[in-house]
C-alpha cells in the first residue's frame, strides 16, 4: 500500500493528565530482584469475634471469653455510663451473622507479604514521540514521558519503599489479596484509597464461562470442545470456585477486610453482584463494614429481556457501603428532567405557547409545612378574592409578602380549597439520580461476556470521588474501572490474577482517547479541580456544568437562585486530544529471584526444605490432577506416573509421557528405536521417564535453575526436561531452547496459569487449562535508512514457534497472527519501556489515528497494525527487546543487541 503524506493544516496535539502533587513509594524494577533483600513475613489477619445470636456460650465459641469479660464489666461498672458502654460492646458482638462451611473453624488467615516489581512502563505519549523518530523534539525527555525516575540499581535494592516518586497509575498481575496486602505493608497505603470498586465473580453457576480473546464471542457454557477447537478461547472470566458458595463467601470476606484497611475515612466500597447471591453478599459486607455504614443498593438494567420460566431477571446491583457514614464523600449526580418527570399539567394552552413544550410544564407543590409558627405564617391569605387557610397544625412556607410575590410572578395555583405553588420545569432542569438506573442498558458496546458497563462505573466514581482521588479495582477484568478513572482524572490501581484481562486492559488504555477537561490550575493537575460554567443553547436550555435552581424561597424573598454543579459536565477544551497518562505494569511474582534462596529444591542432606515442601507438594498434586500440557493446533501432551524422584539435587519430579493419550506418535530415530525395543534393549519411548523442575513460587525461572536441572537430568538419562514456571528470565528461556546442544538433553518451558496461586480458591479448571507450552518469538533486527547521518533500525516479527515436546519440532505461527507485541528500542535489562505497541489482529489504534489525522503519515498507523516497526535510533544501551503476548496472555521476551543488525 503506498504511503500517503500527512495532510497540511491545523493538527490537534495529544496531551495527558499528570498528578504532580501525588506521590507513591519508590518500587524496584524487575531486573533487581536477585539482589532485593527487603523480605517481610506473611501478615496474619484476624476476623472479628462474633457470638451466636442465641448467646450460646459453649466451649467451642471463640468469643465466649470476650463475652464473659464484657458481662463482668457491666456488673462491676461504677457508673451508668460505664455499664452502657460495656453493654453496647456486648450487643455489638452478639448481632446476627451469616455462617458458612469453614467459617467457624477459620479464625484468621495469613497473606504472603510480597514486594511489587515494575515489569513495564507504558505511555501513549512516549509511543507517539517514538514514532516521530528523528523528527521529534530532541529536548523531550522520554523517561519523563514514561514517568521513570531512573533510580540506580543500588537505590532500588537498598532504598526501595523508603523514598517517594511522582505518581503514575498502576496495573498489577497477582492475587488481589496479595496485592492489597503489599499495598498496606510495603507501601503504607492504608487509609489513602477513596473508592474501591469490586466486580467479583457472581458465584452463580460454578462452571466455566469461556470468553474468546478476539474472534469468537459466542462460546458454549462449560463446553471443553469450544476451547480445544479455538485456541484463542481463554478462561479469563470464570465463575468457578472450589467449594462453591462457601468458598465464595470466604473469598469476599478476606478481600473486604483488606479493602477496609485501604480506604480513606471518607471512602466507600461498591460491590457489583447479581440477584442470586445479593442477600448473602450484603450480609458479608455488613459483617466487615457494619450495618450502620450501609449507603444504598443500586439496581441497574443490564438487558432488555431475559428468558426465564418465571419473572425475568433484567437487573444487576451495586451494594454501596462507607467506611464511615458520617465522613463519607458524596457528590450528587443529576440527569436532565423530562416532561414525563412532571406530575402537573401544561402552564398555558394559549395558541402561541406549545402546551407540550418543557417550558410550559410545571409541578403542583404544597405551600404548607407541618407545625405552627409565629406571625402571619399561620394567618389566612387572600388571593383573587378568596381567603386561603393553612390546614390545621400547619403553616405557610413563606409569609404573606412572599405569597404576594409568588402571585405576582404567576406561581400560585388554586386546587379546590387549597392554594399551591407552581414549580416550573425550567426552574430546575435536572433531577437527582435515584438508586434505580434504567438508562444504562446499551450505553456501551460490550466486547466481552461479563464486561462491566462503563456508565455504571462512571456514576459510582463520580458520586464518591473528586478529580485526583485514588481508585482501586481488585477485579480488573477488561479494565473498565481504570479506563473510567483515567477518563475523569482520577488516579487508579487495578489488578487481576489472569494475564488475559490485563493484556486486554493495556490495549484498551494505550489506544484510548478522551475529552480534555479544562483544569482550574494546570500546574496542579486534576486535583485542583475541573472548570464548570453556566451555558445555554439557542433554545435557552442550560447545557453547561452549572445550572440554576430557582426555589419558592428565592422567588418569595427576591433572591438570586441557587446553583448546582453537575460534576459530569466539566468544560471541554477544544483542539486537544487527551490520551492515557503513563502507567506501570507490576507483579507480585518477580521475574527472577536468587537461585540459592528460592530455587534450591533440596538441602545438603538431599531433603526438601520445609519452606519449599508445601509448595512442591501442591504443584505435584496439581500436575497429577491436570497432567495435560497444551500446544498450538489442538495438540496436547499428557503426563502420567508423576512422582518425586528417589534422590535429587535439583529436580522436582519425574513422569512418563503418554504418547497415546497425547495423540502424538513418539519418534526419535524410528528404525533404531524400533530395533532396540524389539530386542529388549530399550523401553518404548512412551514409557521412558522425563524430568520436571518447578520454578519458584514467588519468582520466575532463572538461568542457573535451568542449567543445574538440565545437567542432572542429562546425567540420569532422562529423555527430556520440562521446566514449569509462572515466568522465565530471558537468558533462562534461551538456555531452554539450546539445552539439547549445550547440555545434551532437550528441554521445554511450560507456563503455569496464575490461577493456581489462589490457594484454596484454585479454580476447577477443565482439561488443559493449567499448563501451556509457550513459543519463542522469532524476530529480525536490521538496519534501516539513515536520517541526517544517523543510522536507523527496524524490527520485524517473523512469527512465534511453539515446540512439540514429543517430536521437538516447532509449530510456527505467523507474526500477524498474534494479539499484541511490544518493542523497547533501548532495553536496559531492568524494566521494559513500551516504545512501540503493535496489535496486528485489531484496529486498536483507529480512534487515535482519526483524532490525530494530519500529524502522522498513514504508514505509521499501518506499522502499528502490522509486523514491522517504525524506524528508530540506536540509544545508549545498544540493545532492543521484543515482547509478544500470546492468546493466553503469556508474555514472551527476546533481547537482541544492535550489533546483530544486518
Amino acid at each position: 500500500m503506498p504511503k500517503s503524506a500527512a495532510k497540511p493544516g491545523k493538527t490537534k496535539p495529544a496531551k495527558n493528565y499528570q498528578h504532580p502533587e501525588s506521590t507513591s513509594p519508590m518500587r524496584p524494577e524487575v531486573g533487581t530482584q536477585a539482589q532485593f533483600k527487603k523480605k517481610l513475613p506473611p501478615k496474619k489477619y484476624r476476623y472479628d469475634d462474633s457470638l451466636s445470636p442465641a448467646l450460646e456460650w459453649d466451649g467451642q465459641n471463640p468469643a465466649r471469653e470476650r463475652g464473659e469479660a464484657l458481662v463482668r464489666e457491666v456488673l462491676d461498672a461504677k457508673s451508668l455510663e460505664e455499664a452502657k458502654a460495656a453493654a453496647t460492646k456486648l450487643k455489638a458482638i452478639s448481632k446476627p451473622f451469616l455462617n458458612w462451611s469453614g467459617k467457624a473453624e477459620r479464625l484468621s488467615f495469613d497473606v504472603p507479604t510480597l514486594p511489587l516489581f515494575i515489569h513495564e512502563r507504558l505511555s501513549t505519549k512516549a509511543i507517539l514521540e517514538t514514532l516521530k523518530g528523528h523528527k521529534r523534539d530532541k529536548q523531550t525527555d522520554m523517561f519523563d514521558l514514561f514517568g521513570d525516575p531512573r533510580h540506580s540499581i543500588t537505590d532500588q535494592v537498598l532504598r526501595a519503599y523508603e523514598h517517594k516518586d511522582k505518581w503514575v497509575n498502576r496495573m498489577m498481575l497477582g492475587d488481589s489479596l496479595v496485592v492489597m496486602n503489599s499495598l498496606l505493608h510495603y507501601e503504607g497505603l492504608g487509609g489513602q484509597v477513596q473508592m474501591i470498586y469490586m466486580d467479583p465473580p457472581y458465584g452463580v453457576s460454578f462452571g466455566s464461562n469461556f470468553q474468546p480473546f478476539v474472534r469468537n464471542r459466542d462460546v458454549s457454557h462449560n463446553d471443553d470442545e469450544d476451547m480445544t477447537r479455538e485456541p484463542e478461547m481463554v478462561q479469563a472470566y470464570r465463575d468457578t470456585w472450589e467449594l462453591g458458595l462457601h468458598t465464595y463467601m470466604t473469598y469476599l470476606r478476606d478481600r473486604l477486610l483488606l479493602a477496609r484497611e485501604l480506604l480513606h475515612p471518607s471512602g466507600a466500597v461498591l460491590v457489583q453482584i447479581g440477584d442470586d447471591n445479593l442477600h448473602m453478599v450484603r450480609c458479608v459486607i455488613e459483617e466487615v463494614f457494619g450495618v450502620e455504614n450501609f449507603i444504598s443498593e443500586i439496581s441497574f438494567r443490564k438487558t432488555g429481556s431475559a428468558p426465564s420460566d418465571f419473572v425475568p431477571n433484567i437487573a444487576d446491583h451495586i451494594v454501596w457501603y462507607a467506611k464511615s457514614k458520617e465522613q463519607l464523600k458524596y457528590r450528587q449526580l443529576f440527569r436532565n428532567r423530562t416532561p414525563t418527570d412532571e406530575r402537573g399539567i401544561s402552564l398555558s394552552s394559549s395558541a402561541e405557547l406549545d402546551e407540550n413544550s418543557e417550558s410550559a410544564l410545571f409541578q403542583s407543590v404544597s405551600l404548607e409545612s407541618a407545625g405552627l409558627r409565629s406571625g402571619d405564617l399561620n394567618e389566612p391569605f387572600e388571593w383573587q378574592g378568596r381567603a386561603f387557610h393553612p390546614r390545621a397544625g400547619a403553616h405557610w412556607k413563606t409569609g404573606h409578602n412572599g405569597l404576594r410575590k409568588l402571585g405576582a410572578e404567576g406561581r400560585l395555583l388554586v386546587s379546590g380549597n387549597t392554594l399551591r405553588y407552581k414549580m416550573l420545569h425550567r426552574d430546575f432542569p435536572v433531577t437527582p439520580y435515584t438508586n434505580l438506573w434504567t438508562d444504562v442498558m446499551g450505553a456501551v458496546n460490550q466486547t466481552y461476556v461479563v464486561q462491566t458497563n462503563s456508565k455504571v462505573v462512571e456514576r459510582c466514581l463520580l458520586m464518591t470521588t473528586d478529580p485526583g482521588d485514588l481508585v482501586l479495582d481488585p477485579t480488573c477484568g477488561s479494565g473498565t474501572t481504570a479506563y473510567v478513572a483515567e477518563q475523569w482524572g482520577r488516579r487508579w490501581i487495578t489488578c487481576d490474577t489472569s494475564r488475559v484481562p490485563l493484556a486486554l486492559a493495556r490495549q484498551r488504555l494505550l489506544t484510548a482517547t478522551f475529552d480534555y477537561y479544562e483544569l482550574k490550575d494546570e500546574s496542579r493537575g486534576p486535583v485542583g479541580g475541573f472548570v464548570y460554567k453556566r451555558k445555554q443553547n439557542n433554545k435557552g436550555e442550560d447545557v453547561g456544568g452549572i445550572v440554576p435552581h430557582v426555589t419558592l424561597k428565592s422567588i418569595a424573598n427576591n433572591e438570586p437562585p441557587d446553583e448546582e454543579v453537575l460534576v459530569d459536565r466539566p468544560e471541554i477544551k477544544s483542539g486537544i486530544i487527551r490520551v492515557t497518562g503513563p502507567f506501570c505494569f507490576e507483579a507480585t511474582i518477580p521475574a527472577e529471584m536468587q537461585w540459592e534462596e528460592s530455587e534450591t529444591q533440596t538441602s545438603a542432606a538431599g531433603t526438601i526444605s520445609d519452606a519449599n515442601a508445601s509448595y512442591l507438594d501442591r504443584m505435584l498434586e496439581i500436575l497429577r490432577k491436570s497432567p495435560v500440557l497444551r500446544l498450538e493446533g489442538n495438540n496436547t501432551v499428557t503426563l502420567k506416573n508423576v512422582r518425586p524422584p528417589a534422590k535429587t539435587l535439583s529436580l522436582s519430579a519425574e513422569a512418563v509421557v503418554d504418547a497415546t493419550a497425547s495423540g502424538q506418535k513418539a519418534t526419535l530415530d524410528d528404525a533404531v528405536q524400533e530395533a532396540k525395543e524389539k530386542s529388549g534393549l530399550a523401553l518404548p519411548l512412551s514409557q521412558k521417564p522425563v524430568a520436571i523442575v518447578f520454578g519458584p513460587e514467588n519468582g520466575a525461572v532463572s538461568e542457573r535453575l535451568v542449567y543445574e536441572a538440565a545437567k542432572e537430568a542429562s546425567a540420569k538419562s532422562y529423555t527430556r526436561l520440562f521446566v514449569i514456571g509462572f515466568k522465565i528470565e530471558p537468558n533462562a528461556r534461551l538456555l531452554v531452547e539450546k539445552s539439547a546442544e549445550a547440555i545434551g538433553i532437550p528441554a521445554t518451558y511450560v507456563e503455569i496459569t496464575m490461577d493456581v496461586m489462589m490457594g484454596d480458591l484454585l479454580k476447577n479448571m477443565r482439561s488443559s487449562q493449567i499448563f501451556s507450552v509457550c513459543g519463542l518469538p522469532d524476530v529480525k533486527l536490521r538496519k534501516s535508512k539513515k536520517a541526517n547521518g544517523t543510522q536507523l533500525y527496524e524490527v520485524e516479527l517473523l512469527g512465534m514457534d511453539v515446540f512439540d515436546p514429543i517430536t521437538m519440532e516447532p509449530i510456527h505461527r505467523a507474526g500477524d497472527d498474534v494479539p499484541a507485541w511490544f518493542l523497547d528500542t533501548d532495553y536496559n535489562g531492568l524494566c521494559f519501556h513500551v516504545s512501540q505497541a503493535f496489535f496486528p489482529r485489531t484496529s486498536a489504534w483507529e480512534n487515535l489515528k482519526k483524532s490525530l489525522k494530519g500529524e502522522y503519515e498513514d504508514s505509521v498507523w499501518e506499522h502499528l497494525a502490522g509486523t514491522v516497526s517504525e524506524p528508530f535510533e540506536g540509544n545508549g544501551n545498544k540493545q532492543i527487546a521484543v515482547k509478544v503476548i500470546d492468546d493466553r496472555g503469556n508474555e514472551l521476551l527476546v533481547v537482541k543487541s544492535l550489533t546483530e543488525a544486518k
